[in-house]
């Protein structure tokens, strides 16, 4: 176990021990895992009202200068990022697989800025990736005096409503600069739920305060890392290091939607070669979802077919409150990718069935206007 005086510590971690958090070292950090609710109840109180999630440990930059230089590392077309957009999108390496998966977004009106949020345990490999690739030509200016938290939920809104109504105008995968209680901070509508809700970037100096604001609010809960890892595994999205990774591309990892239309004619990104040949020869293994019977699969575990062939393995799995039963994410050969395909899982030396499944495993709400 890591040393916990070695981890960094975001600016909450105080409030985190008040609120009676169990602390776990997670990409360097000492981070909540859960609070005194339980996994079970923070996971299914962020299905029906609303939860306060620390996301401080991930990485923020602005980016300033070329953005053909920035454009040319990932799967955007930032010339159809406007103002007040924000876009889901990949860093790659030169065989097409996923160095990272990020947000980019343009919320500061007036400024050619970009404003980046990268993961937490690759940040700093990502910024030295950017910084030396755009040299000379574009600025990335690391985030380091910012918190960021993550307010999801159907009754996020409410909340907003009542503390920042001007952000409650924006939808799905829009972004802003905004006043939160006398405070300039970037909100986006966007998570990692499934839900509706806010990403709010907030100075350091003000980040207790506005949590301890939006906690105060009937609607919301803290939520910690295992509920985190439970809602976005229902919702059928990736975690990085997990369900994709260097090794894999966006076409394995059904991501093939972040790869923007006009990039991928052009063939102007990394691994452009790699990505034509999986997607016309439609050979390589593909990321699906899995729903199956008795205990929950885990990662690592083998993916194998009705004559007992092993064609794939697990990257995630869990108990999933929502759908009440256990759900999985995993690579299998092609030919097995089809949803109702009947497959095992080898969990704990025992075959166990499991079906392929379309994701995400609860319906996404995301506001779309």
């Amino acid at each position: 176990m890591a040393d916990t005086e070695l981890l960094e510590k975001t600016p909450l971690h105080a409030l985190h021990v008040e609120l009676g958090g169990k602390m776990v070292p997670f990409a360097g950090y000492d981070m909540p895992v859960q609070y005194p609710l339980g996994i079970m109840g923070e996971h299914k109180h962020c299905r029906a009202k609303a939860g306060l999630f620390d996301v401080s440990h991930m990485g923020q930059a602005r980016y300033t200068g070329d953005e053909a230089a920035l454009e040319a590392l990932i799967t955007a077309d930032l010339s159809e990022l406007g103002a007040g957009e924000q876009k889901y999108t990949l860093l790659l390496n030169e065989r097409g697989g996923v160095r990272d998966d990020l947000m980019v977004s343009r919320p500061f009106k007036g400024e050619e800025t970009l404003f980046l949020v990268v993961n937490a345990a690759t940040k700093d490999d990502d910024f030295a990736h950017i910084e030396a690739n755009t040299s000379g030509k574009g600025t990335l200016t690391r985030i380091t005096d910012r918190a960021l938290l993550a307010l999801q939920g159907p009754q996020a809104k409410d909340v907003m409503a009542r503390l920042c109504p001007a952000a409650c105008e924006m939808v799905f995968m829009q972004a802003g600069v905004f006043e939160l209680d006398g405070v300039e901070v970037y909100i986006s509508r966007s998570g990692y739920t499934g839900e509706d809700g806010f990403e709010i970037s907030i100075p350091e100096a003000d980040a207790v305060r506005i949590a301890k604001l939006l906690l105060a609010q009937d609607e919301v809960e803290a939520i910690g890392l295992g509920a985190r890892d439970s809602l976005r595994l229902e919702a059928g999205l990736c975690l990085y290091g997990h369900d994709m990774d260097e090794n894999r591309t966006p076409v394995e990892a059904a991501l093939i939607w972040a790869l923007a239309k006009t990039r991928r004619e052009r063939g102007d990104f990394p691994g452009a070669d790699v990505i034509a040949q999986q997607l016309e020869e439609k050979t390589c293994q593909k990321r699906i979802g899995l729903t199956l019977e008795g205990a929950p699969a885990r990662e690592g575990a083998e993916i194998a077919d009705k004559d007992g062939n092993v064609i794939g393995v697990v990257t995630s799995g869990g108990f999933g409150p929502t759908v009440e039963g256990p759900v999985a994410m995993g690579y299998v050969e092609r030919g097995y990718v089809k949803v109702g395909t009947e497959l095992d899982i080898l969990v704990r030396g025992r075959a166990r069935p499991a079906v392929v499944t379309k994701m995400p495993f609860v319906p996404n709400n995301f506001y779309r206007g």
